[in-house]
């Protein structure tokens, strides 16, 4: 777009070269424009600028309505959406047979009522070192595991959650809150994890993930870990973000609306929290890293035919307005392995493709 004050200019520069001698069109493609551009130009009298940026647009032919503006406002403001984002809502729709609008929509309508502010607590993400690659294509193949502090209201004292994460479905297979930290807690929680796992029955043990810690690494736990046929791995030293699937399940426990921030009554509190919340994460949350399924219907394999049903939603509303929809409807694939600290994309991949050729074949 060419402002009026460059237009004019333009206009004196041909002139001068005119003067001098020139050809119109000469002195035009020498500026870059076209004879017919400057005749349109004087025919304005030089006085007005480029029209574009104050163009009457027509709104587009399969724009939302004002009613169904007002009805994604209006579930957005549910009770039980009211703190979700649209990356949330939409999948939950999706699981009742119900579509209303995609997440771009509803992130539009919220802006432009001024609903869309950060939630939480936390800062954005960033970017870290990788580190060695684990692969899960399947439940209880890799476990990642840790121990956080939760605060008392007792200034300087402590309960601890020790915790195991089911990488591939993110599930929490194992979780228990003490009063002090003792690897005899460790062990205990590795013992009843296994046992309600079934890893009797397994050929195959997972391998456990965990940081460099005292009470994770310590002689009775490596015994158990031998015992049990589970081979461990442990994190880099002096790198803190190589145990990240625990340490972002951490933070999603602590910037909950229901985490006491001004601490714990006592033991009996603390892990009564621990319970409802593990059951929340496990049964009601929709992970984002997992096509928003909760872990509990990965862990038992339903997210397959949770997907397809939402692809088929999707599909149909697609049918029912198609000029909404510029290319592919949300890709709901199922998501076939997960890997933990990759060194290289290609491993992941290899991965990948492996169960790809393995499906064909069957």
């Amino acid at each position: 777009m060419i402002l009026v004050e460059d237009r004019q200019n333009t206009a004196r520069q041909i002139e001068q070269a005119q003067a001098s001698g020139a050809r119109l069109k000469a002195a035009c493609e020498a500026v870059g424009i076209d004879t017919r551009t400057l005749q349109r130009w004087k025919r304005a009298g030089l006085s007005t600028g480029d029209a574009r940026p104050h163009a009457v647009r027509s709104s587009s032919a399969h724009a939302l309505s004002a009613q169904e503006r007002e009805r994604i406002l209006r579930i957005a403001n549910e009770p039980r959406f009211a703190d979700l984002p649209p990356a949330r809502i939409v999948p939950m729709l999706a699981d009742e047979g119900v579509y209303v609008a995609s997440e771009s929509s509803f992130s539009r309508v919220l802006r432009a009522h001024g609903q869309v502010c950060h939630r939480g607590r936390g800062k954005a993400p960033q970017r870290r070192r990788e580190a060695t690659t684990h692969v899960a294509t399947a439940p209880r193949q890799l476990w990642s595991w840790d121990m956080t502090y939760l605060p008392a209201q007792v200034v300087g004292r402590w309960f601890y959650l020790y915790l195991i994460l089911d990488v591939y479905s993110r599930k929490v297979v194992g979780f228990e809150v003490h009063d002090r930290d003792s690897s005899d807690h460790a062990v205990d929680l590795l013992r009843r994890a296994a046992l309600s796992e079934g890893l009797h029955a397994m050929d195959d043990k997972p391998v456990l993930h965990g940081d460099n810690g005292a009470t994770l690494k310590a002689t009775t736990v490596l015994a158990m870990l031998h015992w049990l046929g589970i081979k461990p791995s442990y994190s880099r030293p002096r790198v803190s973000n190589d145990n990240a699937f625990v340490e972002s399940l951490f933070k999603t426990a602590k910037y909950r609306p229901q985490y006491p921030v001004a601490g714990f009554s006592d033991l009996d509190a603390a892990r009564d929290w621990a319970s409802r919340f593990v059951h929340w994460y496990n049964h009601d949350h929709r992970h984002s890293a997992i096509r928003y399924v909760s872990p509990a219907q990965r862990h038992a394999g339903r997210d397959r035919e949770i997907l397809m049903q939402r692809h088929a939603v999707y599909q149909q509303a697609k049918a029912a307005h198609p000029a909404r929809w510029s290319r592919q409807t949300r890709n709901w694939e199922h998501i076939s392995a997960v890997t933990l600290n990759p060194e290289r994309d290609s491993i992941g991949q290899a991965a990948e493709n492996k169960i790809g050729k393995t499906r064909i074949a069957a």
